[in-house]
């Protein structure tokens, strides 16, 4: 196993936890991510423990450095970080798995075994967020006949109306109307109007 973090500290302590048990050897530890690629390209090892934010180097990079040179590498992310951009980052990369340092022994232990074998590992807090992603509403810019249509309803055009001034249909409106809902991830025409006013979107 190669242990990926820039403080020293850590290292030692879970260097201490993982060798607790007869099943696990720690064989190099790198304090920051040009590090790592470097020593696994000497000494591959099963399952690389990674930290995400690091000089020289981040995590997400040497994933997918690691990776490059090993399409098989198991990398399981261990950091204190959980914002939906650093777990997709890591995800999307390639890693096996992504944890939090808070993580119990027993789980980490547990997780490690997982990801040796193949396995996807992540932790409670970071199926809710990857859970949040996948589940968010389509996000983008609104198409210019997507703002007309939008513009008209915050003028208080009904959906004829809107139609008649734009000469497409009220099924055409309908549609522009739920893309619009979509993309701005609300469910009416009040809050569409609301929240492309707080956007600027009509300026």
């Amino acid at each position: 196993m190669l242990i990926v973090d820039d403080h020293p500290v850590v290292r030692d302590g879970l260097r201490g936890v993982l060798e607790r048990d007869p099943d696990f050897t720690v064989t190099g530890e790198a304090g920051d991510g040009a590090e790592a690629v470097e020593l696994y390209e000497r000494q591959p090892a099963d399952v690389v423990l990674m930290d995400l934010r690091m000089p020289r180097m981040g995590g997400v990079e040497a994933i997918k450095r690691l990776l490059r040179g090993d399409p098989e590498a198991r990398i399981l992310v261990l950091t204190t970080y959980d914002t939906d951009s650093d777990v997709m980052g890591a995800l999307a990369a390639g890693a096996t798995g992504y944890l939090l340092k808070d993580t119990p022994r027993e789980e980490l232990t547990r997780a490690v075994r997982s990801a040796s074998s193949g396995q996807s590992v992540l932790s409670p807090a970071v199926t809710g967020r990857v859970l949040g992603q996948v589940r968010k509403p389509t996000q983008g810019p609104l198409s210019d006949r997507e703002l007309q249509v939008l513009r008209l309803i915050a003028d208080g055009a009904t959906n004829r109306q809107a139609a008649a001034a734009l000469f497409i249909s009220q099924a055409t409106v309908k549609t522009h109307l739920l893309h619009v809902y979509e993309k701005l991830g609300v469910k009416d025409r009040a809050a569409a109007v609301s929240e492309a006013h707080k956007r600027h979107l009509f300026e």
